[in-house]
């Protein structure tokens, strides 16, 4: 497991990256506090088979609770992207979301993509990725896709 620190607004957040395996169990709470209980995705819809082959990052508050998720696909997506409601706008899901783009570029991916919902694209923008594509429902919440290039390493 790798653990990267991230300066936030209020404090340091560690993040820990894994596999599926190693951090299931807080993965799995937080998505479905975020997902199934607050927004109201079918947890059948939640849970995919992906999660096996993913790379998976978890932030910790300085207290060393869970607070955030998100997941690296194989294919250079970024998905599953959540946060706890208390969390929020503490630069924790910035630190997720960096965690997970290095990892994309640590793993030769030239850009990362994504659907966001729609609330969350102010969040994507602010991380310098662009919108592209119409509007499209996923779990019946609006969504849009963006992505982000990455910056090619010399080598």
């Amino acid at each position: 497991m790798k653990h990267e620190n991230f300066q936030t607004h209020a404090s340091a957040v560690q993040v820990q990256l894994g596999s599926w395996s190693e951090l299931r169990d807080q993965a799995c709470a937080i998505r479905f506090e975020v997902f199934v209980e607050e927004q109201q995705v079918p947890i059948a819809e939640e849970l995919d088979a992906m999660d096996a082959q993913c790379l998976h990052a978890l932030a910790f508050s300085p207290q060393g609770d869970a607070v955030a998720t998100g997941r690296l696909l194989p294919d250079g997506h970024i998905g599953r992207m959540a946060v706890k409601l208390s969390e929020r706008k503490k630069g924790v899901g910035a630190a997720v979301l960096h965690a997970l783009i290095q990892a994309a570029q640590d793993r030769g991916f030239k850009e990362v993509v994504l659907g966001a919902q729609l609330h969350a694209k102010g969040f994507y923008l602010k991380q310098g990725f662009v919108e592209f594509g119409e509007v499209f429902l996923d779990a019946n919440i609006e969504h849009v896709m963006m992505k982000k290039t990455l910056i090619a390493l010399a080598g």
